[in-house]
């Protein structure tokens, strides 16, 4: 399955909430969330700094992955930012298609 590393930032009401319910309250929130939709939460991590949390899952797809991030953002409590994870043996085969490109200011 395809992972992705959700990047969170908490509104102040989003804080608010965690601070009320707690981390572990959150975490089973998104693995409920993520197993509803057929993926695996793999990691869930807190933060402090520019970033507050930092989750990474297992979904079927993309388009999963979209339902995520907009119900996650559309709910106006975290900030949610995406982020498609390759493994090693992806990029090596990525590394083996050579696209016909030409880079801007070359001639072809």
């Amino acid at each position: 399955m395809p992972r992705f590393l959700v990047i969170g930032e908490y509104s102040a009401e989003g804080a608010r909430g965690l601070m009320a319910a707690g981390g572990s309250a959150r975490k089973a929130a998104v693995e409920k969330m993520v197993a509803g939709l057929g993926g695996r939460l793999e990691t869930f991590d807190f933060a402090f700094g520019g970033d507050d949390v930092y989750v990474t899952v297992d979904m079927p797809d993309s388009e999963s992955a979209a339902a995520v991030a907009l119900t996650v953002s559309g709910s106006g409590a975290v900030r949610a930012r995406t982020v498609v994870l390759l493994t090693p043996d992806q990029i090596d085969r990525a590394a083996q298609v050579r696209p016909d490109y030409t880079a801007p200011g070359q001639t072809g």
